[in-house]
């Protein structure tokens, strides 16, 4: 069965989180705005991932993160 890009669970965050992109995209993402990263850290905190999403969306378009982005996403389904 096909997984869908919703079926993400909270292992699957824990697992990519820990892998060496997943650190490297978080020191990027910390980097480039260390307020909107403790306010997304904050709104996942409290399980408001919509707010998470929206508050990394504009963090995400620069070409390093988009890699770090794909690489995570392949070793997710691989």
């Amino acid at each position: 069965m096909e997984r869908k890009s919703d079926d993400f669970s909270i292992r699957d965050a824990m697992r990519l989180a820990n892998s060496p992109a997943g650190q490297q995209l978080f020191h990027l993402l910390q980097a480039q705005d260390p307020d909107a990263m403790s306010k997304a850290m904050a709104d996942a905190s409290s399980g408001d991932y919509g707010k998470v999403k929206q508050t990394l969306s504009a963090m995400l378009d620069s070409p390093q993160i988009r890699q770090l982005m794909e690489r995570l996403k392949e070793d997710s389904n691989g």
